[in-house]
């Protein structure tokens, strides 16, 4: 093997392994929002579907649907929903409202997050009004209505998967933000 041989195989053994530590890097900047994507389409994870109208037909199965709240102990709130569970036909628009309260001497902003179990019924869980994944701030002991607009899809009764579902738990967990709008309202209280 010439020298030359051996330098034209040593630079594309070099451009091989820098094009591969570029597509890793790349992948690795991808990768959160290509997983958020795949959630969203296949319902992984028991992450729910948004849209924006509700079903034109109301199916005669009813599923109960159960709901489960949680806040990061960092988080000063009391946060509930309403009612613990409701029982709704398949199709049928169901409103929910949950209720945060700052129990802090602060101001302070929280984000949900959220999911619905059995995971497999993420895709059937249709959200048409949501306060998930908006900064709410609360001042102290203010206290905030957060409704929740849900659906669940008819295409749930086509899926044999699905026929042994008859409870859907949709969980919140709240926990702390930092944000701008948090410092905003912090400056309003001390003037």
């Amino acid at each position: 093997m010439t020298n030359k041989d051996l330098h034209d195989k040593n630079t594309r053994t070099l451009l091989v392994v820098f094009g591969c530590v570029f597509f890793m890097v790349g992948m690795a900047f991808a990768s959160v929002p290509l997983y958020d994507l795949f959630c969203r389409v296949t319902g992984f994870g028991g992450t729910t579907q948004i849209s924006a109208s509700v079903p034109d037909h109301i199916l005669d199965r009813k599923i109960n649907v159960k709901f489960n709240t949680d806040v990061n102990r960092k988080l000063p709130w009391d946060f509930k929903s309403e009612t613990s569970e409701i029982s709704v036909n398949v199709g049928q628009d169901a409103l929910i409202n949950f209720v945060a309260h700052n129990e802090g001497k602060d101001p302070v902003a929280g984000t949900a997050v959220y999911n619905v179990t059995p995971l497999k019924a993420g895709k059937y869980f249709h959200k048409t009004q949501c306060f998930c994944f908006d900064y709410q701030i609360l001042k102290p002991n203010e206290r905030m209505n957060m409704p929740v607009v849900f659906y669940i899809d008819p295409a749930m009764d086509e899926d044999p998967n699905m026929e042994d579902v008859t409870t859907i738990t949709l969980s919140y967990s709240f926990f702390k933000s930092d944000s701008a709008e948090l410092d905003k309202a912090m400056e309003e209280l001390v003037n």
